[in-house]
C-alpha cells in the first residue's frame, strides 16, 4: 500500500517522494516497541501470557432423537397447543427413555396425568402449583404465591432472598427429592447436602497442604435458570412434557410487586426469571446435579496441576504443595474461565489464598495439621455453656430458639465431629445445665 501511494505522489508532485511514504522510514521499528521487545527477550526474563482454554465442542450423542409431533386431537390433558397452526397440539411425551429410568428405579412418567397420579393429587391442583392458570405462568401477587419471601442481609453486603415453599408445594418437592433426585449420584468432589458427606469430608483433602485457595460462587442458586433444570430432568430420562412440569414444580418466579430492601431494585433482575429458590428442599440436590460439569472440569484442572479440589454448595476449595503454589499465576485464570463457561459468577471479594504460616480454614474447619474447630469458636461455646450452668439457659438464648436445648446439643455434636476430646469436655458441661 505504501509503494502504491508513493507512485501516485511522484506522478502528481514530482520525483521526490514524501518521507511519509519512504519504504525505509516505514520499515523502522518503533523505539518503544523495540525497547519492550529487547526487555522481554533478554536472558533470564520471564514472559507471562494470559492462559486461554481451548473450546471443547460437544457432539450430539443422541442416535435415536425423537422430534415433537403435532396432532389434530389433544393427546393428553393440558397438552400444549401448537401456536403455528390453530386446532393442533404438540405431543411432547414421546421421547421418554424408560431404560434410564428403570436403571435408577425412578417412576415412569410420560404425561402430566401420570405425574399427578404419582403425586396423588388432582391434575388441576398440580397445574395450580406450577402457576399454569396465571398470566405469563408466574404468580400475580405476593399474597397468591406458593412461596413466602424473606430478605436477609449478607455479611459482605447486599441481600439474600429466602423463598420458603408453602406446605402443599413443600410436600410435593419432598416427594420429588426422595423418589427422584436423591437417586441420582453427584460428583465425588461435591460434599454439600449429600448423604454420607459433610464439612469434615469436604475439609479432609486439604489437610496439611502448603497452600489453600478458596473461591465463592455469587448467587449460586439464583443463577441456575429454568432451562438448566429442565435439562437435568431430560438427562435422567423423562419426556419433555414431564421435564417441564417437574422443573416448574422445583423452580420459582417472583411476583412483580415483590419489594426489594435497601433501595437497590436493580438486584431484582436476578430473581425475575425462573430460578432455583433458596429455601426449597429440592434446590441443593438440583444445584449439585447442574454443577456436575463444573466439578468434572475443575477437579481435572486441579489434578493436572498436582492439586486437590472440593465443593461444598457455592464454596470452591483448591489446595496443593509447592508445585501447585508456583503455578497459581496460571491456575487461577484457567479456573475462572471454566467457572464463567459453566455460567456461574465468582464473588471476587471472597477469593482467598491461605498459606501454611497462617490459619487455614475450609468451610469453618481448620485444616493446618488436622481437621479441627477454631479456638475462638470453641471458647465462645464453652463460655455459653458455663453461663447456662451459672445463670440458666434462658439468659443465653438471645436469638429466641424454640428448642434451645437441641440447638446447643447440635453445636456440641459439631465439635465432637471435628475434635472428640474437646467435644467431650463441652458435653460434660452441658449435662450440668438445669433445664
Amino acid at each position: 500500500m505504501n509503494r502504491l501511494l508513493k507512485i501516485v505522489w511522484e506522478w502528481i508532485f514530482g520525483a521526490e517522494a514524501s518521507p511519509a511514504f519512504d519504504d525505509r522510514s516505514s520499515a523502522k521499528p518503533d523505539s518503544r516497541k523495540s525497547a519492550s521487545s529487547r526487555q522481554k527477550t533478554r536472558p533470564g526474563a520471564r514472559e507471562y501470557l494470559k492462559p486461554k482454554l481451548t473450546p471443547f465442542r460437544y457432539k450430539n450423542r443422541q442416535k435415536n432423537f425423537v422430534r415433537s409431533r403435532t396432532v389434530s386431537e389433544q393427546p393428553y390433558r393440558l397438552a400444549m397447543p401448537y401456536v403455528a397452526s390453530l386446532g393442533e397440539y404438540l405431543d411432547l411425551s414421546t421421547d421418554q427413555a424408560p431404560e434410564k429410568l428403570n436403571q435408577r428405579k425412578l417412576p415412569l412418567l410420560k404425561t402430566p396425568e401420570d405425574l399427578a397420579n404419582w403425586l396423588q393429587k388432582p391434575l388441576g391442583t398440580v397445574a395450580w402449583l406450577t402457576d399454569y392458570f396465571n398470566e405469563a405462568r408466574r404468580p400475580i401477587d405476593v399474597r397468591k404465591a406458593h412461596y413466602r419471601y424473606t430478605w436477609k442481609r449478607k455479611r459482605a453486603g447486599g441481600y439474600r432472598l429466602i423463598e420458603s415453599p408453602l406446605p402443599m408445594l413443600k410436600e410435593v418437592q419432598e416427594q420429588i427429592l426422595d423418589e427422584i433426585l436423591d437417586r441420582i449420584p453427584v460428583h465425588p468432589t461435591a460434599h454439600g447436602f449429600c448423604t454420607g458427606r459433610s464439612i469434615a469430608t469436604n475439609a479432609k483433602p486439604h489437610v496439611g497442604q502448603r497452600i489453600v485457595v478458596k473461591m465463592d460462587l455469587d448467587n449460586f442458586y439464583t443463577r441456575v435458570r429454568f432451562s438448566r433444570v429442565v435439562a437435568i430432568y431430560r438427562s435422567i430420562g423423562y419426556s419433555r412434557e414431564v421435564a417441564l412440569w417437574l422443573a416448574k414444580l422445583t423452580t420459582s418466579a417472583i411476583p412483580g410487586n415483590l419489594e426489594f430492601p435497601g433501595g437497590e431494585p436493580k438486584q431484582l433482575r436476578l430473581f425475575l426469571p425462573r430460578h432455583l429458590p433458596q429455601g426449597a428442599p429440592t434446590s441443593p440436590a438440583i444445584a449439585n446435579l447442574v454443577a456436575f460439569s463444573l466439578d468434572v472440569r475443575l477437579s481435572g484442572l486441579a489434578k493436572s496441576f498436582g492439586g486437590n479440589y472440593t465443593r461444598y454448595g457455592d464454596d470452591l476449595t483448591f489446595s496443593g504443595g509447592r508445585n501447585f503454589q508456583s503455578s497459581l499465576r496460571l491456575f487461577i485464570p484457567l479456573a475462572q474461565q471454566i467457572i464463567r463457561q459453566e455460567r456461574f459468577v465468582i464473588n471476587k471479594r471472597k477469593r482467598k489464598i491461605l498459606r501454611r504460616s497462617n490459619r487455614q480454614t475450609v468451610t469453618g474447619v481448620v485444616v493446618n495439621r488436622k481437621i479441627n474447630i477454631s479456638r475462638k469458636s470453641y471458647d465462645t461455646l464453652k463460655a455459653t455453656l458455663h453461663n447456662c450452668v451459672k445463670f440458666g439457659p434462658a439468659s443465653q438464648n438471645r436469638d429466641d430458639h424454640p428448642n434451645y436445648r437441641d440447638h446447643l446439643r447440635g453445636r456440641i455434636a459439631h465439635v465432637q465431629q471435628l475434635n472428640r476430646a474437646r467435644g467431650e469436655k463441652l458435653l460434660a458441661i452441658f449435662e450440668k445445665i438445669d433445664w
